[in-house]
């Protein structure tokens, strides 16, 4: 290709690129807006705004916006409540276990090999005192008499109390105190002297302990000395009247076999000391001997306790879902109230996501308002029982985070329906409600 010919193609092609940008440049020298063509991008929602437009049907309908709430509360308040509850009685069952010791052994006669009841060796007591780590020994049997407030009562009306002799040092061992009066002691266990239990007192009527004031025992009066504080570790004893081993003997015919013996051992020797306890105490028969640990059957009975609160979770979950129905129905109910609203908003420049993400947004901030009115009532509740039973109070964190992510969950699974159909509605459809 010659010169001229070069020339000539590089002219035609700056004439042509100059037809093509010619209206443009016409266009500016006109005056007319730059913009003019082009296709405009929506102005961004951010955060602030949309928690403001979201929340303008809540604010304008309070009433509804709160009853549709409540149900959403009720359930996340129930939920918070049984595992804060049940969370609390724990920590104060273990707290009081470790009050009162984990190295309690309770030793109680079991069944001969025919069936029969078993007797504990007389020997027992003083046999398992004299193994090494074991630092205390006390002893209860059951003696066979009846207790009754006085002797004008019908015989049947036992109100289901036992009789128990008891050796002097067994409130220490067992981890009671006496709440009103005093213990028997080495004179008083010799005459027709009781102690009663804390469950015992309530069923008699007594409260506390005046001056000569008596009960009707086997037949007899009975002085009562005092009254024991409940007993966690022995709860056979809150329900029992307490004598004393010889004055068992003496007035109510007790044979003088112990049925009970409460064993203190050192706390890192009381496995070792479990191993040889029914050898110790009877040597020729240990299979009819029964050895427990108090503590750890208190927290088995914790651990079957928790075990009901799924239970109740499942109720507080029905509540949830009740909520959620609810807040689904009002969320359906705004979008076709509010019809003018959003065709005013599409025509303005809303887009259809906008519209979307405003009434989802909707949905998830009144599922959760109702999520944090039933954390604060169930935190509330579990505060004050767990105070009323001199409980630590514990809110679990599941309790409290998954209400508020379940309320999240929930707004955005009711919200989606609502909002998408919201998008759907065409601005001049919309605006003809106006």
């Amino acid at each position: 290709m010659s010169g001229a010919e070069r020339r000539g193609v590089r002219t035609g092609a700056v004439r042509r690129r100059s037809r093509r940008v010619g209206p443009r440049e016409d266009g500016a020298q006109r005056g007319e807006p730059a913009g003019i063509g082009r296709a405009l991008a929506p102005a961004r929602l951010r955060p602030a705004d949309l928690i403001r437009v979201a929340s303008v049907g809540l604010r304008t309908r309070r009433l509804r916006a709160a009853l549709s709430a409540l149900g959403i509360a009720i359930g996340v308040a129930s939920i918070v409540a049984v595992l804060g509850l049940s969370a609390s009685s724990q920590a104060g069952l273990l707290d009081e276990i470790d009050r009162l010791g984990t190295n309690l052994l309770t030793l109680t006669n079991g069944q001969t090999f025919g069936g029969d009841t078993a007797k504990l060796p007389f020997a027992a007591p003083g046999m398992i005192g004299r193994i090494g780590p074991v630092t205390e020994v006390q002893q209860t049997g059951t003696v066979t008499a009846n207790a009754y407030r006085n002797a004008h009562i019908a015989a049947v009306n036992t109100n289901g109390l036992s009789v128990l002799a008891a050796s002097v040092g067994l409130p220490s061992t067992v981890g009671t105190t006496v709440a009103h009066g005093r213990y028997l002691n080495a004179a008083t266990a010799k005459l027709p002297v009781a102690v009663l239990g804390a469950e015992a007192a309530k069923r008699l009527g007594i409260d506390r302990v005046y001056p000569a004031e008596r009960i009707w025992l086997g037949k007899q009066w009975f002085y009562l000395a005092g009254i024991l504080h409940p007993a966690t570790l022995a709860p056979e004893l809150d329900t029992a009247v307490l004598v004393g081993f010889p004055a068992a003997r003496q007035y109510l015919g007790f044979d003088g076999h112990a049925n009970t013996v409460y064993v203190r051992a050192h706390t890192d020797q009381v496995s070792a000391v479990q191993a040889v306890l029914a050898e110790t105490a009877n040597p020729q028969s240990p299979n009819e001997v029964r050895v427990s640990r108090p503590s750890s059957t208190l927290l088995a009975r914790a651990a079957a306790k928790s075990a009901l609160n799924g239970l109740f979770i499942g109720l507080g979950a029905v509540a949830l879902l009740v909520g959620a129905v609810g807040v689904a129905n009002i969320m359906i109910i705004s979008v076709l109230e509010r019809r003018s609203e959003i065709g005013l908003r599409r025509a303005l420049g809303a887009t259809r996501g906008q519209i979307r993400t405003q009434f989802l947004a909707e949905a998830i901030l009144l599922t959760v308002l109702g999520c944090l009115a039933g954390v604060g009532l169930g935190a509330l509740a579990t505060a004050y029982y767990a105070a009323s039973k001199d409980w630590a109070i514990v809110i679990p964190t599941i309790a409290w985070a998954g209400g508020i992510g379940s309320a999240i969950v929930i707004g955005a699974i009711t919200g989606i329906l609502p909002a998408i159909r919201a998008a759907r509605l065409s601005p001049t459809e919309s605006l003809r409600t106006v």
